[in-house]
């Protein structure tokens, strides 16, 4: 990872050269496209004299003939076939811009369109400019910087800081981070660790979707994860993304591991699904926090109100100001029937927002209900980037196992409590996090990524055993159940008499009216958890203080809701007021102390 941080330094740097010519808010449209040219540049560049040599045998083919056979000589589902390259470029000064598209246009069609989604010839026109000299020393740094050694998941880790930079310089950050490789590491063993059976068959093929792939970070690990499993193995990625460099980076990262870049599709998931037909054997994602749906919302409300469970938003459409739970419910209309896993990070609002029958609670009444809801992961904050809230896992799937039938698994991975033992020296380290010798944005927490006895081991660990304990509850799906019931109380005159209406009923006071959530479970006198009706409740913990309320049925609402933190809630008890006062005796006689001293 070193060599991440001294590549990600160099090709910062370059952008001083563009001070005084681009706003700080423009680097990224030289910088990026740059770095993914550069990166092709290295990679190609054992097999480009052969490639050269080839091309005349194959003049007369076509262009997609001529592609093919370039692509085997070059080794990649890519090539170049301009005489120019990053070396040749920088030989010949005085013709860098004509020389430099002449380059570009070199590459194979599939390569070559990535390049164009950053619009890059702007920048040429731009920047070639006898004057400043800026194209050919942009160039020329580039060149001095090798990328022939960086594997995928270092030059993600480059990209994404330097999108990361480039949109701290523009202020857009609203919506706008990437995942921590070390979750998605962890998303990517939770999402394959109830398959690692399956996963080391002879010769398996899987698919993989991200709806929202960025840089193509969640692609690329889980990819990593099944080869090291099982070599023989084959993933199949796909994703979609709305950011034009984004998407580009990740169609090249493609390109150069072999995958088909046109499994990777531009826009926006919610209007345009790219990938309509496709059903997928495991998704991971990690869609933007609180990010709103305006934009699309007439399409959405659109398919929602014409195809109903049919279409991908039949369940409920959530709050405009947060597009999350759509995201999810997508991913579900994907599944293949009784063989997918999804893994997907949220924020805390899709666990308890919205009240009961509201858009939010019917997303999660229908996920909970149809028993795919398989675990939630509470992770630290301080995780990402561009936020320092706290995040958790959700991992939905259609194929329980027997023992998980009808059960959510809850894990608490904050490291809360491993925090306070940590500082009491009752344990030697935190279990779920490290505080980062350097904090990157926000991210100031890394979760290890080995071991057993900390981090993504341990929390894998915890999954996987599928056992209670004090960092994990497993609890059956209708502990999330609960009735909205509205309870009323009868009116009454000045004289004290209850007002009743035309058919002899008490007449309610909307003043007293009040409201009780009845979950559909109640824990037994040994301490089960055991179904109860919305009578006996009221019977029970209303009636006794309130003899003449009633409950109005025909308002009663359905409602489901994740209240992690309550469940996971340990009371402490107050201090002593000996001990409060022992400690305000003793900082009296230090400020004391502290008078004489100055006096004297």
């Amino acid at each position: 990872m070193n060599n991440f941080n001294e590549k990600a330094d160099l090709i910062w740097k370059v952008a001083d050269l563009l001070r005084g010519d681009y706003k700080q808010s423009d680097y990224g449209k030289v910088i990026l496209p740059l770095t993914v040219l550069r990166r092709l540049d290295c990679v190609l560049k054992p097999t480009k004299e052969n490639v050269l040599a080839y091309l005349p045998k194959i003049e007369s083919f076509k262009e997609n003939a001529k592609d093919t056979a370039l692509n085997m000589v070059a080794g990649y589902n890519f090539h170049n076939r301009s005489q120019f390259d990053f070396d040749k470029l920088i030989a010949d000064p005085n013709h860098i811009g004509v020389n430099l598209r002449n380059y570009v246009t070199g590459f194979s069609t599939n390569a070559r369109e990535i390049i164009e989604y950053f619009s890059f010839d702007d920048q040429i026109d731009r920047m070639d400019d006898p004057k400043t000299d800026i194209l050919f020393r942009v160039v020329k740094a580039f060149q001095e910087i090798d990328l022939s050694e960086m594997d995928s998941m270092e030059m993600g880790y480059v990209f994404e800081e330097l999108i990361r930079k480039f949109s701290e310089q523009s202020n857009e950050t609203a919506g706008e981070h990437f995942t921590p490789r070390e979750v998605i590491k962890l998303m990517v063993n939770l999402l394959f660790n109830e398959d690692r059976e399956i996963l080391t068959q002879e010769g398996i093929i899987k698919t993989l979707y991200d709806p929202a792939c960025g840089t193509g970070g969640m692609l690329s690990v889980a990819e990593t994860y099944l080869k090291e499993l099982n070599p023989n193995a084959e993933l199949k990625v796909f994703g979609q993304e709305i950011n034009p460099e984004s998407y580009a980076i990740c169609k090249s990262d493609m390109l150069i591991k072999g995958q088909n870049p046109a499994n990777i599709k531009f826009g926006n998931t919610f209007t345009v699904d790219g990938l309509e037909v496709e059903k997928f054997d495991y998704m991971l994602s990690n869609p933007p926090f609180g990010v709103d749906w305006k934009k699309a919302e007439n399409i959405i409300k659109a398919e929602a109100e014409k195809k109903g469970y049919a279409g991908r938003f039949g369940a409920g459409l959530p709050r405009i100001n947060d597009g999350s739970l759509l995201f999810l419910q997508h991913m579900i209309s994907k599944m293949k029937p009784g063989s997918t896993r999804i893994g997907i990070v949220f924020n805390g609002s899709p666990l308890f927002t919205g009240a009961a029958e509201s858009g939010e609670s019917n997303i999660r009444k229908w996920i909970i209900e149809n028993d795919w809801l398989e675990a939630i992961v509470a992770l630290p904050d301080q995780l990402f980037y561009n936020t320092g809230i706290s995040t958790y896992i959700w991992i939905v799937t259609n194929h329980k196992s027997d023992e998980r039938k009808g059960k959510i698994q809850l894990i608490n991975a904050t490291g809360v409590k491993d925090d306070e033992l940590l500082k009491e020296g009752k344990i030697a380290f935190n279990r779920f996090w490290r505080k980062m010798d350097r904090s990157l944005g926000n991210k100031r927490k890394a979760i290890a990524e080995n071991g057993n006895t900390k981090g993504i081991g341990f929390i894998t660990q915890l999954y996987g055993n599928f056992e209670e304990n004090e960092f994990c509850k497993i609890l059956p799906n209708d502990f999330f159940g609960y009735w909205r019931v509205t309870v009323e109380q009868p009116m009454r005159d000045v004289k004290g008499k209850i007002v009743k209406d035309k058919s002899s009923n008490p007449k309610p006071d909307t003043s007293l009216r009040d409201y009780e959530n009845i979950p559909f479970l109640k824990k037994d006198a040994t301490g089960r958890l055991v179904p109860q009706t919305i009578e006996e409740y009221f019977m029970r913990e209303v009636k006794p203080h309130v003899p003449d309320a009633w409950i109005d049925e025909t308002k009663t609402k359905t409602g489901y809701e994740v209240n992690f933190t309550k469940y996971f809630y340990e009371f402490k008890p107050l201090r002593s007021l000996e001990e409060i006062k022992a400690d305000i005796l003793a900082l009296e006689n230090e400020t004391e102390e502290l008078e004489k001293t100055v006096l004297e």
